[in-house]
């Protein structure tokens, strides 16, 4: 506890000097320093907060312990109540400080991209995929993030073999990564005449966004190809040729083969604008296949749900006769599956962060 207290009044000293550089003239006036304490500040605002309330709580422990010496017995009522709500408070503040001082995890702060593709089921497949999206970008919207189609392949009645969004926001990856890997649908599709159950599932995998400086590309080895773009938009659209595709060698570190990466992108009718997002989705992509190194590396060190980035394995089910969602991961289910797919999806991630953070929690302890 002693040492404990120490670390945090350096952090307090700190956050104090923060707040006086933050107000300076001569410091708003220089925007990269200014934005960098910003940050900080309001890191270390949380912080300060809960070690305020965690040494009144120390406080309140020692009035206790002295009121239960005086005596008397009304003073010693109200000592027995004091006391319990101290001791109860301590340890549930004390690791709450624990977790805010665990470093960040890098990657958290990103943007991240979305990615959504049907798998085993076939029509249903894709129609899940389509329930999937639309939770999500309800979920995205009540987050006040935004949200934008980078890339979509429709099912043939309804929903999407594929999809892909890129999201924007404050901690977009950082609370999107939890939903990696396969959700899993159990229900009677609009086709099935016998009333029998059908298991359906789609893929979701979430990627940090990489920033220009996260990886190396050579521009100069990317071949360009452009091409007509399809589907609704007028006859502009199919007349010039605004969609692009790009081919690049890229070697793999994990494998050390070389591989062809090839991308498309048909977003908009500014031919200049596809090659940027085209570019923009090639650096995410290698980003996250060296991103996963650093995963597994996690992984050989603490046993956590965000590890593997494996999209193999089954974390969701939503079975619909049931009105059920159940997470396998913390096993934890609930039976509100309309409201769940509706966006209303925090609480789930609220628990899958705890668990996450218990984790982390052991592994910095060992």
């Amino acid at each position: 506890m002693t040492d404990l207290l120490q670390r945090l009044e350096g952090i307090e000293s700190r956050f104090e000097e923060v707040s006086t550089l933050i107000s300076d003239p001569d410091i708003i006036s220089q925007q990269q320093r200014y934005r960098k304490l910003t940050k900080e500040y309001k890191d270390l605002q949380k912080l300060v907060a809960t070690t305020s309330r965690y040494r009144q709580a120390l406080k309140d422990l020692d009035e206790a312990r002295e009121l239960s010496a005086s005596g008397d017995e009304e003073l010693m009522a109200i000592a027995k109540e004091q006391l319990e709500t101290a001791q109860e408070d301590i340890p549930r503040l004390e690791n709450e400080i624990k977790l805010l001082l665990l470093p960040e995890e890098p990657e958290d702060r990103k943007n991240a991209v979305l990615e959504i593709r049907s798998g085993t089921g076939g029509d249903e497949a894709a129609l899940f995929a389509g329930d999937l999206y639309k939770m999500y970008t309800r979920y995205c919207e009540s987050k006040g993030w935004n949200v934008a189609v980078t890339s979509v392949s429709e099912g043939t009645v309804g929903g999407f073999k594929e999809i892909v969004l890129s999201v924007s926001g404050e901690n977009v990856y950082g609370t999107l990564k939890y939903e990696s890997g396969v959700h899993r649908v159990q229900r009677v599709p609009a086709t099935e005449t016998q009333g029998r159950i059908h298991t359906s599932a789609a893929t979701v995998a979430v990627l940090p966004e990489a920033d220009e400086f996260d990886v190396t590309i050579n521009e100069g080895e990317i071949k360009w190809d452009t091409f007509r773009s399809g589907g609704a938009g007028g006859q502009n659209v199919n007349k010039v040729e605004s969609g692009v595709r790009l081919r690049y060698m890229w070697k793999n570190p994990v494998t050390d083969e070389t591989e062809e990466i090839l991308i498309e992108c048909t977003e908009t009718r500014d031919q200049p604008k596809n090659k940027e997002r085209a570019l923009s989705r090639l650096r995410t992509f290698i980003y996250d296949k060296e991103h996963r190194k650093y995963l597994d590396d996690i992984a050989s060190r603490r046993k956590t749900l965000v590890s593997t980035g494996d999209r193999s394995a089954k974390i969701r089910t939503y079975n619909f006769p049931q009105g059920r969602m159940t997470d396998h991961r913390i096993n934890y289910t609930v039976y509100n599956l309309p409201t769940f797919l509706n966006g209303e999806i925090q609480e789930c991630i609220d628990k899958l962060t705890v668990a996450e953070n218990a984790e982390r929690l052991k592994a910095a302890e060992l």
